[in-house]
């Protein structure tokens, strides 16, 4: 049966049956409001019709044309995210009367198209595809539902005239993708509470009491947060926000408000990661977010919602950074704010954000010390063990590494910290293999069936390597030494973000935007700041070690030697 013989056969009285959405109730004071929007809010509108301009352009509005009404991608391809980026920024416009797209008429058909579009994608048992990776994906049909059904509440309850062209194929798309919400799987931590936001959001459309109990099945399981306050993926910049929203939709939803102290855990947090420039850190990472640069839009929500909540002033300070430094980018955010109109209350009184401190992760193998205007963060289990923001500046990282048997890449086994002293030690071996035991050779000479570790050992080498952090003046001592087998070549590589100038370098002979420090201190300025390092050493010129990572598309600055190694470093 054809995915639109079905869903016509099988859900159209449901679908199409009038609905009035269940009431939400308010969680702060109840007051009249204004429908004058605040300025941040109507700046955010305007954001959101320079998106409109962009993302309707892969509307394909040719009627000759076999694509037309539907949602391309970036690679050409009709896409139900596409689509759904499209219906989130057109509806977020055509509601809102400050917008040029202010029930548009021209705007209305295209929505239609595209809603319409959307459902003929959908598959018979409700899900989607996520073209790059994933098939038939409830988690993925839930991160569409998060997004389009506030949206199609906010046009159902609006003026836009001729909008059942699009409410109707959208409410038939959601209705039907919730059948899938309620019965299929997930893949990672954070799916779970993206499913269960999806079906609070729908609940807000039709009460079913299906919606409530799979997502207390998949709430029984226990919320992923650690003790120091971050949940799973470890992913500061994308999944960690992303719990805090989906859990707040939830709590809000279902009227589970336990699930506030989780994401007031990991807000607290936030805290300790913060650059002096707004960014986050992303080296602990365990997703696709690992050591990318991320500020702080995608917390907007969950800190201004948080902050009114609660009256917390540090949480309203977090709200003023990100306007400060990432405005801009919480544009996608929209439908939150014109939603609920609680979050136009004026915030709390700002309270200063954490400054100076040294604190220790211990299950993200992270410590992190801040000074001001300048930070680093030391990282156990990561190639990157090292990195130093000063301002508008950053060291991304120092990674060293030796020649030792294809392996010499360093990455720490342990993480100690000793009265404000840091400690990183890794321990390798490199041994040769004697000939196999006699009596059980098959005498096939099959190499496999004879495997090493089944071989003695003999000539073992080893090479035990150590860092000791300590703060110093304005910036921190890295005492760095490599020992055991000697006369093993060792690179250690200091990783600049790009847009700086060095000083008391010199250049590679061959590599573009490689350079050695040979000695003394080196400078890398920018903006009238200034990182300080050293003194270097250069006693070869290889770079690129056998075993070690590839040189990233970076500034870099390389010191060179032998073992046994023994450098101090000065970071300032």
């Amino acid at each position: 049966m054809k995915r639109r013989t079905f869903i016509r056969k099988n859900g159209q009285v449901a679908l199409l049956a009038p609905l009035v959405p269940a009431a939400l109730p308010s969680l702060f004071t109840a007051e009249n409001h204004s429908d004058e929007k605040p300025e941040w809010l109507r700046k955010m509108i305007a954001n959101n019709d320079a998106s409109l301009e962009r993302v309707q352009q892969r509307y394909v509005s040719d009627p000759d044309s076999p694509h037309y009404g539907e949602v391309l991608d970036g690679y050409g391809m009709p896409s139900p995210h596409a689509a759904t980026s499209f219906l989130k920024t057109g509806i977020c416009a055509l509601i809102s009367p400050e917008s040029a797209y202010h029930a548009d008429s021209g705007l209305v058909k295209k929505l239609g198209h595209a809603a319409e579009f959307l459902h003929g994608l959908q598959h018979e048992d409700g899900t989607i595809d996520l073209l790059s990776t994933n098939f038939h994906s409830t988690p993925d049909t839930g991160f569409i539902v998060k997004w389009l059904a506030p949206v199609w509440r906010l046009l159902e309850n609006s003026s836009v005239p001729e909008k059942s062209s699009i409410t109707i194929p959208l409410k038939q798309f959601l209705l039907q993708a919730g059948e899938a919400l309620k019965v299929g799987g997930i893949h990672t931590p954070n799916h779970r509470w993206v499913v269960c936001s999806a079906l609070a959001e729908l609940s807000k459309i039709e009460q079913n009491p299906a919606y409530l109990e799979r997502a207390e099945r998949w709430l029984s399981e226990g919320i992923d947060l650690d003790a120091d306050g971050q949940y799973e993926e470890k992913s500061s910049y994308i999944y960690s926000s992303l719990s805090n929203r989906v859990l707040i939709s939830t709590a809000r939803g279902f009227d589970k408000p336990e699930l506030y102290s989780y994401v007031r855990q990991n807000l607290d947090m936030n805290f300790y990661y913060l650059h002096p420039n707004g960014e986050i850190v992303t080296e602990a990472s365990g997703r696709q977010d690992n050591s990318i640069i991320g500020t702080l839009e995608n917390y907007y929500y969950p800190y201004r919602y948080m902050a009114l909540k609660d009256g917390n002033g540090q949480y309203a300070a977090a709200c003023k950074l990100i306007e400060a430094t990432a405005f801009e980018k919480t544009t996608g955010f929209l439908y939150y704010f014109l939603e609920d109109k609680n979050l136009w209350k004026e915030l709390p009184e700002p309270k200063p954000l954490p400054d100076s401190y040294a604190r220790v992760f211990r299950h993200s193998n992270l410590a992190r010390i801040r000074r001001g205007d300048y930070d680093a963060s030391i990282l156990m289990g990561s190639p990157v063990f090292f990195t130093f923001h000063k301002s508008s500046l950053a060291l991304q990282g120092i990674r060293f590494a030796s020649s030792f048997f294809g392996k010499g890449q360093f990455v720490s086994e342990n993480l100690k910290e000793e009265n404000g002293t840091y400690i990183l030690s890794s321990y390798l071996r490199g041994p040769y293999y004697q000939p196999f035991p006699k009596d059980r050779i098959s005498g096939d000479g099959d190499w496999s069936k004879m495997p090493r570790s089944e071989r003695p050992q003999s000539e073992v080498q080893e090479l035990n390597s150590r860092v000791t952090i300590r703060e110093a003046e304005q910036g921190f001592s890295l005492e760095i030494s490599i020992e055991g087998t000697e006369r093993v070549p060792v690179a250690l590589e200091l990783i600049f973000r790009p847009g700086g100038t060095f000083v008391g370098t010199v250049p590679h002979e061959e590599l573009e935007d490689t350079y050695y420090l040979k000695e003394g201190m080196g400078k890398y300025s920018h903006a009238g700041s200034a990182i300080h390092f050293g003194p270097g050493r250069h006693q070869h010129r290889w770079v690129q070690l056998r075993g070690a990572l590839p040189r990233q598309d970076a500034p870099t600055v390389f010191l060179t030697g032998f073992t046994p190694f023994h450098q101090t470093l000065q970071i300032t």
